[in-house]
């Protein structure tokens, strides 16, 4: 695990091809197909024959939940191992991993029509405006979220409004965990702070020469609803935002890498939440802390 462009893929590669590893992705936005440019997806050609799952698999008019997404992963794990290989876990989405470790409830399922009356909300008086009305509600849920974690926040009052309880009260009905959640062992990457904002801030005027405005213009053209999940991801809701006429394209770029960064500080925080995550100091393209990751890994087979 780790923040945005800490060189996680390259780092799970690495120790795939020392530990006979397929590389399962935990990442919410990579599960998309057709939404690749701003999603860094290890392109088939560097993968460097390791297999990797749950990669451009769901179709982006479905709002894909983390729940969808722990149940397939228990699936892939136990058949990675059938096969004798180790399952690495790969991405940035401390929540698919929580719901991996701690199941949810069985939720109902998403309103479509709720769902729209929520998002005009948000673009209406923005993020913060959910998590005070989930607040009012909801206030234990609430004061595990942040503020601007919208999708979460908006999922959180769905569930209230949907069921009459709040989220907080059905945790006594969680599932139980998938075996293999015992034996998930959590490294996180922790870069130094300054370069981390400078690759990002790279890696995003990259994604728009590449033609990220063209692709989400596809998708929108083609009948993508723009407060869709995988349109809600960092980079293509500022790009949704240009394209609707809200903000030029230098505001677009500007405030997509602010958003990332601003992203990439939650996600450590995330991580420092969570209990038995071993860190690792340097980004994950470095030699050396691929080298010290195999050493600790070795010692301990």
């Amino acid at each position: 695990m780790g923040p945005t462009a800490s060189g996680k893929s390259e780092l799970a590669i690495a120790l795939a091809q020392h530990v006979g590893g397929e590389v399962i992705n935990c990442d919410s936005v990579q599960v998309y197909s057709d939404i690749e440019i701003a999603t860094a997806k290890v392109p088939l050609a560097e993968r460097r024959g390791i297999a990797h799952h749950l990669i451009g698999f769901v179709p982006p008019e479905i709002n894909y939940t983390a729940g969808d997404w722990a149940r397939v992963a228990s699936l892939k794990i136990e058949e990675i191992e059938a096969r004798g290989n180790t399952a690495l876990l790969v991405g940035g989405t401390g929540f698919y991993l929580r719901a991996l470790r701690v199941p949810f409830f069985p939720s109902p399922p998403t309103d479509d029509t709720l769902r729209k009356r929520l998002t005009a909300i948000k673009e209406r008086r923005g993020a913060i405006h959910l998590h005070k009305l989930l607040t009012r509600i909801d206030k234990e849920t609430a004061s595990t979220l942040f503020e601007r974690d919208w999708p979460r926040v908006q999922r959180a009052l769905e569930v209230r409004i949907q069921t009459g309880l709040p989220l907080s009260a059905q945790k006594s009905a969680r599932l139980p965990p998938h075996e293999s959640a015992s034996r998930i062992r959590v490294f996180a990457l922790n870069p130094p702070r300054a370069e981390l904002y400078r690759r990002i801030d790279e890696r995003t005027e990259m994604h728009f020469a590449a033609g990220l405005v063209e692709e989400v213009r596809g998708l929108l053209e083609r009948g993508l609803p723009r407060d869709s999940n995988a349109l809600g991801a960092h980079g293509y809701r500022r790009v949704v935002e240009h394209l609707y006429g809200l903000r030029d394209l230098e505001s677009a770029i500007e405030q997509t890498k602010l958003d990332v960064r601003h992203y990439s500080k939650r996600q450590l925080t995330w991580f420092r939440r969570e209990p038995g995550v071993e860190w690792i100091e340097g980004f994950g393209d470095d030699v050396s802390v691929q080298e010290r990751i195999l050493r600790v890994v070795g010692s301990d087979s």
